[in-house]
Order: C-alpha cells, then sequence, then structure tokens
C-alpha cells in the first residue's frame, strides 16, 4: 500500500484549465497528469473516439504516451497488470464495450486477488442505447463490480474528468487493487470544459485512508512487541505481498538484519528480502523450501507483516506455526486480522512508517537479543533439508535449467511466470535481491499470465532483463502475445519448458488420482513451439533436448540482443517438491527423493479428498 497523491483539489492551476473539450481529450489528458507513459489496449467501436484521442496527443508530445496493441484484451490487462507489478505504478489497459471489456474480466480479477494497482478503461454503447442489448453492448458494472475494487460507469459528460482522478486515486491507495471505468462513447464525445482538478467526492473511502495514516503505533504497544520478541529465542519474520505493495522492503530488511530475525516469505513476498541474505529462509508453504516449513514449526514468535495466513501457507490453521507463544500482525487491512488465525498482538496501518516505529522503538530503548542458538539451528536446517534433485539424470531437470539461468542473473533480473510447475521451480531456485522483480499470478493462479505480464514489465523496465518462465501448457493461454513482443522490438526472454502436458495437474493426478492422466497429457498435441516463434518474428528460437548443450545455449539466449524464444525438453515425469498436501500440515510435507525429510515415517500421508483439490 502506498500514500495517498496530493489531493488533485491543491494541485497547481493546470495550464489547459479552461480549454473545451471532447470527453476523450480530457480522458487522454488525466492519463497525461497522472504520469501514465504506457496504455495497453486493443481498440472497437465503443472506444474509438478515445484511440483516436491518444494517437492525437502522442502526435503533439512525440509519443508521450505508447499504445501497446496485444493479441487479445486479456492480453492488455495482464500486460498493465506487469507493468504495474514491475514498476510499483497504475498500470492502464483500455479496451472496447462488449467483448472486449469480458476479456478483460481475468486480469481485473488477478489484479484483485494480488493487490495490484490497474485502471481498466472500457468503452461502452451510447447512453441511449445502454440496456437495449444493443451491438457490442456488456453490463460492464455488473459484471466488474464484483471482481474490481471499483467500478464507475459515466454518465455525466462533466464529472469524467474528476472520476478518472478518483479512478487513479482509489486504484493505488490504501490496499492497491484495480478501478474500472465504463465510458458510453457518447460520453467521449461530448464537449466538456477541462478544469485541471477535482475529484469526485467518496467521503467514505478516504475517512479510511486517512484512519490508516493516521494510526501511528503507540510507546505502549511499541513496548509490548518487544516483550513478545524479548521473551523469544527462536523469532521468525513471515512476510507476504503488502510488504511489496506498500514499498516497505527497505523498512522490513532493517528489522530483520538490527535483530538478527530470519525471514520467510509467501510467494507473493518474494523479493521482499534478499534470498541470498543468510537470514533468508526463502518461500514457505504448499511448495515452500523444507528448511522455511521446518523453520515455521520450531519458532516459537512468528511476526506476520502484509501476510494473510491463506490456505496454500496455513493449510491447518489451527496447526500452524504449533510451537509459537505469541504471533504479531502488521497488516493495512483490518479485515485480515484474526481472519484465519488468532493473533496475540497487531497493528493495522502504513506498513512503511510502522516497521520504521518499531525499529526505531528498540534503538531508543537499547533493546537487544541473543539469538545465536537459533541461528545456528536455522543454518543446520537450510544445510540438511536444502533443495536438491537427481542430478545424475539422463534427462533435463528443470530445476537445472532454472539453476543455470539464475547464474546469469544473480537475483537481478525481472522474471515472470505463468502458473504451474515451471511458477514454482521459478519460485524455489531464482534468487531475488530485491522487490519487484518476480511476477506471477499467486491467488487466482491463471494459466496464461507469464508472456503479458514480461511484456508488461518490459516496457516499466526497460533497464532490467526480463525473463517469462513458461510451461507448454500455459503459455497457449497467450502464445499469440508472442508476436507483441516482437511488433515492439521488446526484449523479452522467453522459455518453455515443455513436459508435454498440464504438469502441475498431472502430478496431482499421480498423487491422488492413481495416475490416471485425465485430459492432461499434451503428448499427442502437434505444437511446434519453435515454428510458431519463428512465425511470430523471434529471430532467436531454439530447442535443447540434450542436457550437455543446456549451458551454451542458455548463454546465448540471454546474450542475444532483442526477443529471445527457448523450449527446453524437460523430464516430463518431474515434480514439484517440497508439497504440503490440502489439509495437511507440515510435518505430512512430501519431500520426494532428493530432499531430506525429518519426518520420514509420515512424509507419504498424501490421502485426500477430491472436494479438497486446489
Amino acid at each position: 500500500m502506498t500514500e495517498l497523491h496530493t489531493a488533485p483539489e491543491t494541485r497547481p492551476h493546470h495550464p489547459l484549465a479552461g480549454r473545451v473539450m471532447t470527453g476523450a481529450e480530457v480522458l487522454v489528458q488525466v492519463l497525461a497528469d497522472e504520469g501514465v507513459d504506457t496504455v495497453f489496449g486493443y481498440s472497437g467501436g465503443a472506444i474509438l473516439p478515445t484511440y483516436d484521442a491518444i494517437f492525437r496527443f502522442n502526435e503533439e508530445h512525440h509519443d508521450l504516451m505508447p499504445l501497446i496493441v496485444p493479441a487479445n484484451e486479456q492480453g492488455a490487462g495482464f500486460m498493465a497488470a506487469g507493468y504495474a507489478r514491475a514498476s510499483g505504478k497504475v498500470g492502464v489497459a483500455m479496451v472496447t464495450s462488449g467483448p472486449g471489456a469480458t476479456n478483460a474480466v481475468t486480469p481485473v480479477r488477478d489484479s484483485m486477488a494480488d493487490s495490484v494497482p490497474m485502471v481498466l478503461i472500457c468503452g461502452q454503447v451510447a447512453r441511449a442505447a445502454i440496456g437495449t442489448d444493443a451491438f457490442q453492448e456488456a453490463p460492464v458494472t455488473n459484471i466488474m463490480s464484483s471482481a474490481a475494487k471499483h467500478v464507475f460507469m459515466v454518465t455525466d459528460p462533466d464529472k469524467l474528468e474528476a472520476t478518472v482522478r478518483t479512478a487513479f486515486e482509489i486504484a493505488r491507495s490504501g490496499r492497491p487493487g484495480p478501478v474500472v471505468i465504463d465510458v458510453p462513447k457518447d460520453v467521449q464525445n461530448a464537449e466538456c470544459t477541462f478544469t485541471g482538478s477535482g475529484v469526485l467526492p467518496v467521503p467514505g473511502y478516504r475517512q479510511r485512508m486517512r484512519d490508516l495514516r493516521s494510526n501511528k503505533l503507540s510507546d505502549e504497544k511499541c513496548a509490548e512487541f518487544f516483550r513478545l520478541l524479548g521473551e523469544s529465542k527462536r523469532p521468525l519474520i513471515y512476510a507476504g505481498g503488502g510488504v511489496i505493495n506498500s514499498d516497505s522492503a527497505n523498512e522490513l530488511r532493517a528489522l530483520a538484519q538490527a535483530y538478527g530475525i530470519p525471514v520467510v516469505t509467501t510467494l507473493m513476498g518474494i523479493g521482499a528480502f534478499d534470498t541470498t541474505d543468510a537470514l533468508s529462509l526463502h518461500m514457505l508453504g504448499m511448495h515452500g523450501t523444507a528448511f522455511a516449513n521446518y523453520a515455521v514449526e520450531d519458532c516459537d514468535f512468528l511476526i506476520a507483516v502484509g501476510a494473510r495466513f491463506d490456505d496454500r501457507v496455513a493449510g491447518r490453521p489451527d496447526d500452524f506455526a504449533p510451537e509459537a507463544k505469541a504471533i504479531a500482525h502488521f497488516d493495512a487491512d483490518a479485515s485480515e486480522i484474526n481472519k484465519v488465525k488468532q493473533v496475540d498482538w497487531h497493528h493495522v496501518g502504513l506498513f512503511a512508517p510502522s516497521l520504521a516505529r518499531v525499529l526505531a522503538y528498540g534503538r531508543e530503548h537499547g533493546f537487544s537479543n541473543e539469538l545465536s542458538d537459533w541461528h545456528q539451528h536455522i543454518a543446520a536446517l537450510k544445510r540438511d533439508y536444502a533443495m536438491n534433485y537427481d542430478r545424475d539424470s539422463s534427462l533435463i531437470q528443470p530445476y537445472a535449467v532454472i539453476e543455470e539461468i539464475n547464474k546469469h542473473t544473480d537475483g537481478r533480473a525481472v522474471i515472470a511466470t505463468g502458473v504451474g510447475q515451471h511458477q514454482m521451480w521459478a519460485a524455489q531456485y531464482f534468487d531475488f535481491r530485491e522487490p519487484r522483480l518476480w511476477l506471477t499470478s499467486g491467488s487466482m493462479g491463471t494459466m496464461g499470465f507469464g508472456l503479458p505480464a514480461a511484456i508488461g514489465a518490459a516496457c516499466a523496465r526497460r533497464d532490467k532483463l526480463v525473463i517469462d518462465i513458461d510451461g507448454d501448457s500455459s503459455i497457449r493461454m497467450n502464445i499469440g502475445e508472442l508476436e507483441t513482443a516482437t511488433t515492439y522490438d521488446l526484449p523479452v526472454k522467453v522459455v518453455v519448458l515443455n513436459n508435454i502436458g498440464d504438469g502441475m495437474v498431472k502430478q496431482w493426478q499421480k498423487l491422488f488420482f492413481k495416475g490416471r492422466l485425465s485430459a492432461s497429457d499434451k503428448s499427442l498435441h502437434k505444437k511446434d513451439f519453435i515454428k510458431a516463434a519463428e512465425a511470430d518474428g523471434f529471430e532467436f528460437a531454439r530447442r535443447v533436448t540434450d542436457p550437455a548443450d543446456l549451458s551454451a545455449t542458455v548463454e546465448a539466449f540471454l546474450e542475444f540482443k532483442g526477443p529471445a524464444f527457448l523450449e527446453v525438453m524437460v523430464d516430463p515425469d518431474a515434480g514439484v517438491y517440497p508439497m504440503v498436501g490440502p489439509g495437511k500440515t507440515y510435518k505430512q510435507m512430501i519431500t520426494g527423493d532428493f530432499i531430506n525429510n525429518r519426518y520420514s515415517d509420515d512424509a507419504g500421508d498424501t490421502e485426500v479428498g477430491p472436494s479438497e483439490m486446489f
């Protein structure tokens, strides 16, 4: 979460104030005022006035707001989300009415689930035609209201300007999320007087934001926190995506390092703490490292920051962190406190000042702790239960591919993923030295996310190497966006770990459905990914089938200037381990054949009912 920007009413006089514009021109000018430097979208009849306004704006301002046109509207939404996740700025997508808007529902819901700031602008049929089943009409407000943070339908052209500013305010403030603006075509064509200031009256929301900003940690609460920390011999920080969304990773790291507190992160929290730091235990949860999960079992004081105890972390909440004598919870959303797991201490407020206040209080009062035994225990966990796999296999192991790429990127590249086994391998085997380098669909788990998100990230972070780690099934969902990367000459590196099927589904079917591979085996499919990439303009498009060729090919792939495509034929039976089955405890974690398990006698307990799947 982030601080609210200065209220538009208090901004300096706008040089264009008083000018008569069309609604479309007003909309585009507000985008420029909000600092939008890239728009992702697909045109259509109901949004054409605004697309024309963007064209004319860019002619006048030397392409200040380039428009990236995807293969379809879902791609536009995920590009905007990738841009937002990589930059921390609000991503903007613009689509037409009807099917254009409905194609964007999935990225809107995905962004809501992962707290990603995005504004989606939808064209709509003219006001007089709304409700008549007009050509390409869809009830956007009804459809999007349950998927977005907020939805506006603009029926008064004079309120369009304030509506767009308010949409950005809501998208980026508090717990970030997507805001949808539905703009009828005749509102886009209507003449308005541009004022250069003003927002809509949303007093309830703004009061909540004021309360959030003003909720400072008292000396009494700080003292209580340090009492719990002082009594602890094995404290552990559990950091979630809220740390990254709020740009408070620096404060989290300072607190952890000041008092020597080890850190585990959720899938969405990856990068909140440097994974190469000695205090890092990487990811916890269903596919977290064994040593992270064992540390959660062993800790006596759990400090949750921007995390929500979701089912992929705490599959059985009552048995999560069973040795913890106390749990503390920092969050920006009061509804998350005690929602899943009862805590002993909590604070609802802005993360960065809250963490900074705790650290300052500890220094002011000379707090110190002695955790050498805990540090030795953590080091032993990391040594004895390290990630591992079959390093002598004659088949290419997917983990080896990630390790090879990681040697070159050194934890400094932007990594986007699709959803499936490749997503978890990337989370487990890549290093991330800072926030906003890890882009993945966490809560929704949307296949097809990786490629468009990487394209959006490449537009936001031209200073970074951007890599999409994808699967052969996941990339099929939005494979049309390969052409988008080459059309705009975006140097995205696309890796397909091809295990000939829906790998994660196959793994679950092998574990829980007696190996019946219903609808998940793609061995009869005819897709030639190299030809597809070449057809879409990739000058570098190679396939690796021999482990001996992996190192040299990866190096050439990463050094290639421009978009590059690499398909690696990996062991089709490679699994994601560790794995904690749904409704199971960390004691029942399955670690496979190559990762040590301290409960080896219990590790085979995989019984689960179909109703608990996924």
